[in-house]
């Protein structure tokens, strides 16, 4: 992924372009940002532009993306680079041997590379084992045995630590010391949504880079520019769900078909709104509860977020027309008869409440709640709101 396909950061490319051009690195850095706003995908590019057999430092492009060493990069093989998030503890026993017969250990390996797998698919997703209790002591010692050794081609070892702010405690502590005394040949990039998880002492020792959220109109010209066979209603609706997050946007362009009225993300929100047809037809609440139950069974937690999601623009799209009737930067342009007959009939609902309370619901979700419980719950409460208006 050379710079040209890195939406936005535009100063933060700057920032790491003139010390590529001076060699003026900081021996860490600590990119820092909101969730989905590309911090690790940079983090990669500037891997691979310093082990690119054909990079020029001076030209601003950044890696070619096709030598060996780059397609090295992209699939996480490469020796020079290495990659850490956090893991379960059954990944890490000691043993060899006794591995190979481990079920837990055999498990976790499928989980472990199920999630590289994901992350290859889309460079905004950032991996983490569920039954993890964070980054762990085995494996910043593991980090440490490999930054005693220099390099092989290349300049640099580059060791990416995707949500620093999951450190175990010894493992922050570990990491700390080899931070106060760095190897020359050893570039180190923490990455977190949350650096006050960190302790002060190495976020000190860090240069920090912070990353802004990407705007609609950055991943508007993006999408325009690198995927132009995504047109109009699809377009807007995936920009307005994303909402500056790459990694849901990302997730959305690459879950389509030729037809962008027949995509899956376009039928999706169309479900959704067929559902919500049935919260609000009298003496149908049983059908809203088996939608809903429908919905909990099986779609999966990135297409129930959806769902909810295509549900909470909806809301959005009602409430800027009930203030300013005439307002036309709709979520969903395609169905503004829908939107405005909406407004009308409920002209009294308190439609921020019913964004929030959906909001919530997303979030438990992407918490690992029960699908079955969270939409059960939701269903009840947004049929009480509306009734009540």
């Amino acid at each position: 992924m050379s710079w040209k396909n890195i939406i936005g950061q535009k100063q933060q490319i700057r920032v790491l372009q003139k010390a590529l051009e001076t060699d003026r690195f900081a021996h860490a850095y600590l990119f820092t940002g909101p969730e989905g706003s590309g911090k690790e995908s940079v983090a990669f590019e500037l891997a691979s532009i310093l082990n690119c057999r054909t990079a020029s430092l001076q030209n601003g492009e950044g890696s070619c993306e096709t030598c060996p060493d780059c397609m090295q990069v992209r699939s996480f093989m490469h020796q020079n680079i290495e990659y850490l998030f956090p893991v379960e503890s059954a990944l890490l026993d000691p043993g060899e041997g006794a591995k190979k017969e481990n079920k837990k250990f055999t498990e976790a390996r499928e989980r472990y590379e199920a999630l590289l797998e994901q992350k290859k698919e889309n460079p905004y997703f950032s991996p983490a084992m569920e039954r993890s209790m964070g980054i762990l002591t085995e494996q910043i010692i593991a980090l440490q045995h490999k930054a005693s050794f220099m390099p092989g081609e290349g300049s640099k070892k580059i060791f990416i630590i995707s949500q620093a702010d999951r450190l175990h405690p010894s493992a922050a502590n570990k990491l700390l010391k080899l931070l106060e005394e760095p190897p020359a040949h050893v570039l180190f990039i923490l990455v977190t949504s949350r650096p006050d998880g960190l302790l002060p002492t190495i976020r000190s020792r860090c240069q920090a880079l912070r990353f802004t959220k990407v705007t609609a109109r950055e991943l508007r010209l993006w999408l325009m520019e690198n995927r132009p066979e995504i047109v109009e209603p699809e377009l807007s609706f995936i920009i307005s769900f994303s909402r500056g997050n790459l990694r849901l946007a990302w997730e959305l362009i690459n879950n389509r078909d030729s037809n962008g009225a027949e995509t899956p993300t376009m039928l999706l929100r169309n479900q959704a709104l067929d559902y919500l047809r049935k919260v609000l037809t009298p003496n149908r609440f049983h059908e809203a509860i088996m939608a809903a139950e429908e919905c909990a069974r099986n779609l999966t937690r990135s297409e129930l977020t959806l769902f909810l999601g295509a549900l909470l623009l909806f809301f959005q799209d009602i409430n800027h027309r009930k203030i300013v009737p005439e307002f036309a930067e709709l979520n969903n342009p395609d169905i503004t008869d829908s939107i405005d007959r909406f407004a009308r009939n409920f002209p009294h609902a308190d439609f921020f409440t019913i964004s929030t309370l959906t909001e919530e619901a997303i979030r438990t979700i992407e918490r690992n709640a029960s699908p079955l419980l969270v939409m059960a719950s939701y269903t009840s409460e947004i049929r009480r709101l509306l009734q009540r208006a």
